[in-house]
């Protein structure tokens, strides 16, 4: 890869890369809530959720939002980091074409 082009990609990479923070341990992923009542609500739909796939058979009925489970895992979702992924697999699709001219 030629450094130009390894230029454009840490462009590319600073703009898109923005799901993951990165840490001393390694990487925290954000999500965002309202206030403590929706990150608890979000937590308990979310272990209601698995407690029900694992009791499908029991007969025990749960209440859950689904909706609010959808909402947080869309915004973890990491939609910059497909559009990066689209220029690189772009990039190397030229690179593998001009190799064969």
């Amino acid at each position: 890869m030629e450094a130009v082009e390894i230029e454009y990609l840490k462009k590319q990479s600073a703009q898109y890369l923005n799901i993951l923070k990165s840490t001393d341990k390694g990487y925290n992923a954000e999500i965002k809530v309202l206030n403590y009542s929706e990150l608890g609500c979000v937590i308990t739909n979310m272990l209601k959720l698995c407690i029900l796939g694992l009791e499908q058979d029991n007969g025990k009925k749960l209440s859950i939002d689904v909706g609010l489970v959808l909402e947080q895992a869309l915004q973890l979702f990491p939609t910059d980091e497909m559009e990066l992924l689209d220029i690189i697999n772009e990039m190397q699709i030229k690179e593998s074409y001009a190799e064969v001219k």
